[in-house]
């Protein structure tokens, strides 16, 4: 695959994620469940990641910040999902 074609799917990839961090960030403001804002957050660290991905070297997935980053946003979204279940007991 060309280098361009690579970082232009990363730039759509950030892009989509970008969007859906916001989406999940409005239906946490409309309905002030917590899940939604650990999804938006979770969402716009992957956004970053890809972002970072394409603006440094999009074929280069080793460097250790960028997995990093998607540690975290994974962690946010099993968080958010272990803070709903706990909170329905």
């Amino acid at each position: 695959m060309r280098l361009d074609a690579v970082i232009f799917l990363q730039a759509v990839s950030a892009t989509g994620a970008l969007v859906a961090g916001l989406f999940f960030f409005r239906f946490w403001r409309d309905s002030g469940d917590r899940l939604f804002a650990f999804f938006g957050a979770a969402f716009c660290l992957m956004a970053l990641s890809w972002a970072l991905l394409g603006l440094i070297n999009p074929t280069d997935e080793t460097r250790p910040y960028i997995y990093a980053i998607r540690l975290v946003a994974f962690l946010l979204i099993i968080v958010g999902m272990l803070d709903k279940n706990r909170s329905r007991q």
